[in-house]
Parts: C-alpha cells; sequence; structure tokens
C-alpha cells in the first residue's frame, strides 16, 4: 500500500486527486496539508464525508515524508517550488499538479508566468510526467512535473504527426476548457452572471501553457494557441489545425497509442465531444484531412480535472510504483 500526501487539499486539482485515491486499491491518503489546518478534511468537503477521516496539516517536510511514500502538490504557479526544495531532501517521491517544473528554459518561464525559477537545478531533475512519452523515465523519478490540462489535450494528439507538419506555418490551436479550469480562486469574469450563456476567449497570445506546449513537440513548432471559457464545469475540446510537408495517413501515425490504455483514437471523420469523457481519464481524438486547404485538422477531448490533471497524476503513481496503469482509473466517461 503506498501511503500518499497532498498539499493543496482544498483546491480542484488536489480534491480530484483525493477522490480517485480514495478508490484506487494501492494507495491510501495518510497526510493532507492545507492553510485551514486542524479542521476535518470531510468537513470542508462534505462529499467525502463517510469516505474519509483525516486532518489538515500545516507544512512540515520531515513529518510529511514520515508518513508518506509519495506527496503530491496542487498549487498555484510559484507556490510549489520553495516547498518541493525542503521535500527534496527527504525519502518521498514529489509529483506536482502545478506549472513550477513543467517548462525546462527559466526564460520562457519568466516571461510566461511573470515568475522566477528560486530552484532551476530541480526543474532539471525533473520528469514531465506525460505517461505515454515519459513512462520509462517517470519510473525512476524522483520529481514528476504533471502537465497541464491544456497542454495534455494538444500534445497527446499532436506529437505524433508533429514531425510531418510544416515548420514554417504556425500550428493553431483552439481549445475551450470549462469554468472548473480557473481553479478555486474566486474572480469577477467567473461569477455566474458573468459566465452564464457566455463564451470567451482569453490571453491570446500569451497564454502561459504555450511554452509547455512547443517544448513537448519539439521546439521547432511554434503554435497559435487560444483558449476559451464556457459555461460548463469541466471538460476540454480542442481543434488543431497543422499543415503537411506531404501527403500523410494521420490514422497509421496514431497506431503508437494501439496498446495505450487511455488513448482512443477514433476513425477519420469522427470527431470527439467531452460528454464522452467527462469524469474520466481518456483522452479522445478524431482527425479529418481537408483536400480544399491542405490541412489536417484534429479534435481531441478530455476531462481537465481527471484527464486534465489528477487523473494523470494517479496514472504516474501508478508508473512510478509498478501497478497496472489503469489502476483506480478504469471507468468510462459520464453521461448523461
Amino acid at each position: 500500500m503506498v501511503r500518499v500526501g497532498v498539499i493543496g487539499a482544498l483546491g480542484y486539482a488536489g480534491r480530484e486527486l483525493i477522490r480517485l485515491l480514495i478508490a484506487h486499491p494501492q494507495a491510501k491518503l495518510t497526510c493532507a496539508v492545507e492553510v485551514e489546518s486542524g479542521n476535518k478534511l470531510q468537513d470542508l468537503i462534505p462529499s467525502f464525508r463517510k469516505m474519509l477521516d483525516i486532518e489538515l496539516e500545516s507544512f512540515d517536510p520531515k513529518t510529511i515524508a514520515k508518513k508518506c511514500d509519495v506527496v503530491f502538490l496542487g498549487l498555484p504557479a510559484g507556490k510549489s517550488m520553495p516547498l518541493v526544495a525542503e521535500l527534496y531532501k527527504e525519502d518521498v517521491v514529489i509529483m506536482d499538479l502545478g506549472s513550477d517544473f513543467r517548462i525546462k528554459d527559466p526564460v520562457a518561464y519568466s516571461k510566461y508566468y511573470k515568475l522566477e525559477y528560486t530552484h532551476p537545478e530541480l526543474v532539471e531533475n525533473s520528469v514531465y510526467g506525460l505517461v505515454p512519452w515519459y513512462r520509462d523515465k517517470i519510473r525512476d523519478a524522483k520529481l514528476v512535473a504533471v502537465p497541464g490540462c491544456f497542454p495534455i489535450s494538444v500534445i497527446l494528439p499532436l506529437r505524433p504527426l508533429v514531425e510531418e507538419a510544416n515548420p514554417e506555418i504556425p500550428i493553431v490551436i483552439d481549445s475551450i476548457t470549462g469554468v472548473s479550469g480557473a481553479g478555486r480562486g474566486l474572480t469577477e469574469v467567473y461569477h455566474f452572471p458573468n459566465m452564464n450563456e457566455n463564451l470567451r476567449a482569453y490571453r491570446i497570445g500569451n497564454h502561459q501553457h504555450t511554452p509547455e506546449i512547443e517544448q513537448e513537440i519539439g521546439g521547432k513548432w511554434k503554435v497559435q494557441f487560444t483558449p476559451h471559457v464556457a459555461p460548463i464545469t469541466r471538460g476540454i475540446l480542442t481543434t488543431i489545425t497543422l499543415r503537411p510537408t506531404r501527403k500523410i495517413d494521420p490514422g497509421e501515425l496514431y497506431s503508437c497509442y494501439d496498446n495505450e490504455p487511455f488513448v482512443r483514437v477514433l476513425p477519420m471523420g469522427s470527431f470527439p465531444e467531452i460528454n464522452y469523457v467527462r469524469n474520466s481519464n481518456f483522452c479522445d481524438i478524431g482527425w479529418m484531412f481537408d483536400e480544399r486547404t491542405g490541412n489536417i485538422v484534429i479534435v481531441s477531448a478530455i476531462d481537465n480535472l481527471v484527464g486534465g490533471t489528477a487523473g494523470m497524476g494517479i496514472q504516474c503513481l501508478n508508473v512510478r510504483f509498478g501497478f497496472p496503469e489503469d489502476t483506480g482509473l478504469k471507468f468510462p466517461g459520464m453521461m448523461p
């Protein structure tokens, strides 16, 4: 039984991870850290009543390490790195659900996040936690940087094809996310009267996930990434348009995912919907070749809280500790 700690237990990423841990037969939550220390977790999140009996704690790296084999952090940008620097000295595996270790280039991180790396050596030692592409490295990792939800919805469908994309033409990516992607914090733009029956684009041309995407598709291709937020609770639907340099068969290239437990490639001309992946760890991918424009159009769908954050974290845990990858994750999307 793997003993698991969660720092940032009340945030959307943290609470979703805990929800999945409750059903995991080989993992047990032994430590939950939040600023509301001293309170029972199940009292602050009533959906956990009769499922957990655990009190929130303050951050103390030595105490946490004694209780845990692996510690997840679900914190805002810039908050994980100083805590990980202390935990890294202890005998514990660390998995960060935040953004502090995903981008290897400190200049790009500073530009897009308006923050500085305080421990760049930890970034160098981290492993990007996109399981289908980094499985072997995750098996021995001490520090795993679990990817962001938008990047997962982009990198999984794009990486098998990107070598065929024309590097002179930016890859155009439009993503629509549910409001939960903004996290637990309150801002006026996400109040019900502002979001209901609305759809808005934001951070056009400077979204913080842009360098993460470009890094993980090889660094040669620029992406024009435009995120949108819709009045739905969870889910991401991403549309990618790329110009290949020659005629290719995407179905053949996508065969690399034939044995992946959580990537489902649809037949040409069939396209995914959020309905079919909601509350699951699946990434569904559909595509078509547009003869008129010469472009390949790809559509992907994930649940931003499971397939985009917590589920990928659990999958990383399974790989790292030698469990079957679908342990605790073997359930379909929730529809309706």
